[in-house]
């Protein structure tokens, strides 16, 4: 299916017919040949209705982990033969074992028609020069969205297999007008240009695209971006498992979830019913374009909140104010206050003077304990943050400064969270140590 403007702004029983059409064809071509599916909607006959699809069993990651454990090396979800399949990627696995995932021609076609509305939501066309800070491994990252830049006809810059210094280099000498990176790595190549003497806002750069963390939703994160790029921040969402979902228009409160190729819900993490506009809940996708690799009613474990579908860009679709929460698997409980790091990211990246920061959990007994370590020159910055932390989020936190540049940088991913309580627990013979010594070891 080919991405079509017309879908993004279509009154609601237009765009539920063109969903439950799309979905019954997916059931078609998948039923007679899956075996995943053929097991798990053992007796079920298209075409169905809406409310057949809401009595649907919901599907997470840990079933299609282990459906692949005990059929490797791709389980049963496959809908073709191997041989028939194009693309390989693999899920990062910070939070288990990493999932494989393979894509037929067609399905991997229909991978870059999404990655074609969230170019449209940012005004990127042909005529740009885009550059893809990004490894290239098997990690999905933008992969999609650096072959959907190349079907639509822009001038394609790779940035792979170079450091920092050359993709700063490159970006300027190329006349890059967009970049596709993560939040963080955005604001790494910032501190280095600055580093360097380099004015990125002096640079041709009118765009800049996320992935991989809720960073460009947050306020703070995108406001450091754009005021050091001189260029507009974009947000964008997707996952191995199941595409590219999600957008952000030219008014960059949120995310506009792609209903032209999915169908979105938000539902109570418990009872799994579908919550009201307004409230917080977990995000269940179904792809509609993707009959080789399919997933029906997949609980993505991100958090949302439902904002409707009203926006001053027109578009109809099911939008998220503040794009993802956060994961429902980061959610961290220090001392009964529930928080997740995005808040605690969104407070950090206020204050222009804090650089890197790391959090890391320790256990005192049967109590966990938050200490933030923070890029800084001034010690009372960090006694401030401290402050400010307790104020908003209702948390003591231990906000330790350390000096500029000792934390680590990331190209991929962030993985500012340490969880030190297990490496405590294992040094029986040593009872009291020191945070640095069980970083370092870590």
């Amino acid at each position: 299916m080919a991405y079509c403007m017309a879908l993004e702004y279509a009154d609601r029983e237009t765009l539920r017919s063109h969903q439950i059409g799309r979905l019954n064809q997916l059931l078609a071509d998948v039923l007679p040949r899956n075996r995943f599916y053929a097991d798990r909607l053992r007796g079920l006959t298209p075409p169905l209705s809406w409310g057949d699809f809401a009595s649907l069993p919901l599907l997470t990651k840990a079933e299609l982990v282990e459906d692949q454990a005990s059929h490797p090396p791709f389980g049963r979800i496959l809908t073709y033969p191997e041989q028939d399949y194009i693309a390989y990627h693999q899920t990062s696995g910070t939070s288990g074992r990493p999932l494989k995932v393979i894509d037929t021609a067609a399905s991997w076609r229909w991978w870059q028609e999404c990655w074609r509305y969230v170019y449209a939501g940012a005004g990127v066309t042909a005529a740009d020069r885009i550059f893809v800070a990004f490894g290239f491994g098997p990690f999905i990252g933008f992969w999609s969205a650096f072959e959907s830049a190349r079907a639509m006809g822009a001038l394609l810059i790779p940035g792979g297999n170079m450091d920092t210094a050359r993709r700063l280099e490159a970006i300027r000498e190329q006349q890059a007008t967009v970049v596709l990176c993560t939040p963080t790595y955005a604001l790494h190549m910032l501190e280095q240009a600055r580093g360097q003497g380099i004015d990125l806002a002096a640079s041709k750069v009118r765009v800049t695209i996320h992935a991989g963390e809720p960073g460009a939703s947050i306020p703070s994160v995108r406001q450091r971006i754009e005021e050091g790029w001189g260029a507009r921040c974009y947000d964008h969402a997707g996952a191995t498992e199941v595409g590219a979902f999600g957008y952000m228009c030219e008014c960059q409160a949120g995310l506009h979830l792609n209903e032209a190729e999915f169908i979105a819900e938000i539902v109570d993490p418990v009872s799994g019913r579908p919550v009201a506009e307004g409230e917080e809940g977990e995000l269940v996708l179904t792809g509609l374009g993707r009959a080789g690799w399919p997933v029906i009613r997949y609980r993505t474990r991100d958090r949302v909140r439902h904002g409707g579908r009203a926006c001053a860009c027109g578009r109809t679709t099911l939008f998220l104010p503040g794009g993802i929460l956060g994961r429902a698997d980061d959610m961290l409980i220090i001392r009964g206050v529930n928080v997740y790091p995005s808040a605690i990211e969104a407070i950090v990246r206020e204050r222009p003077e804090l650089g890197e920061f790391r959090m890391l959990i320790t256990r005192a007994g049967t109590l966990d304990a938050l200490t933030l370590e923070v890029e800084v020159e001034a010690e009372p910055c960090a006694a401030q943050l401290a402050h400010t932390l307790y104020q908003r989020l209702n948390l003591r936190v231990v906000v330790t400064a350390v000096p500029p540049g000792t934390l680590p940088r990331w190209e991929q991913k962030a993985r500012r969270l340490v969880d030190l309580r297990q490496a405590a627990a294992e040094q029986t013979d040593a009872p009291q140590v020191s945070l640095a010594a069980l970083t370092a070891a870590r």
